[in-house]
């Protein structure tokens, strides 16, 4: 062979594997075109979605509606099927058309007390000796009562009161407990307060608020004039409603005689 043959040869055979490849090049190239232009589909937002909202709530409430869309609009995330999120949380809002990605949802414990709050429910932190919030003995997710002592003024300019004890809340549920007392350290004092997170209804929250900012400290050893009672775990319930004052503390149990006497030596 020639060396003009030679380099002939090795020409057309550069040419050949040149065509070849951009052959290759354009049905791959193709291929991803027609790929990204494939049809999908995705679950959007029907409505805004608000962080806290369960997911079997976004279920059965209709907020999802399925869209096709080409592969190429995918966002990357994007769920295609409510089993997807069905036992998981909101943990940011979702707004209506957009494409609703995992990322988006997370456990419940992520949003901490959050996750409990619905419908009318609040929460709602006080803060009070330990003795009071029962520090150290309380327990996240325990439910207590709140008995509270008020001062009421007599008629009159007499400036005479009369104290009255009662259960004023029932049945709350504690978000989150105080703290435990610090007594290796010997810090514990009796002015030193504990924060306590109750659930409670909206309805319930000015009455709580009204306990806190009212109740009689000054008749109190405690210095709070009202106090935690800690339920029990099962099978609580609760008495008849009673109201608690230094006549009832005198007379309750005492025969119409001793009654007529007690009455009378006032």
């Amino acid at each position: 062979m020639t060396y003009q043959l030679r380099n002939v040869v090795i020409a057309v055979v550069l040419g050949l594997l040149a065509a070849v490849l951009t052959t290759v090049y354009v049905t791959n190239y193709r291929k991803n075109v027609q790929h990204g232009q494939q049809d999908v589909g995705v679950l959007v937002a029907a409505t805004n979605i608000p962080a806290g909202t369960s997911g079997a709530a976004i279920v059965s409430g209709h907020m999802l509606v399925r869209k096709t869309i080409p592969r190429t609009a995918l966002v990357p995330g994007a769920i295609s099927s409510p089993d997807q999120i069905s036992r998981l949380v909101s943990t940011q809002e979702v707004m209506v058309g957009e494409q609703v990605t995992k990322s988006r949802f997370g456990g419940a414990n992520e949003l901490g007390v959050r996750a409990q709050l619905k419908g009318t429910m609040r929460a709602i932190q006080v803060s009070a000796n330990p003795n009071q919030v029962l520090a150290g003995t309380l327990r996240t997710g325990d439910h207590v009562d709140i008995v509270a002592n008020l001062k009421v003024d007599t008629a009159g300019n007499t400036g005479e009161s009369k104290h009255y004890d009662r259960v004023v809340l029932r049945d709350l549920l504690v978000l989150r407990a105080p703290t435990a007392p610090d007594t290796k350290s010997g810090n514990l004092t009796s002015t030193q307060n504990y924060n306590v997170m109750l659930a409670v209804t909206d309805a319930q929250a000015s009455k709580l608020l009204f306990i806190v900012d009212n109740s009689d400290a000054n008749a109190s050893q405690s210095g709070g004039g009202w106090t935690l009672q800690l339920r029990p775990v099962t099978n609580a319930a609760d008495s008849p409603e009673n109201i608690e004052s230094i006549e009832t503390i005198l007379l309750d149990g005492l025969s119409p005689a001793e009654r007529a006497r007690v009455i009378g030596g006032k």
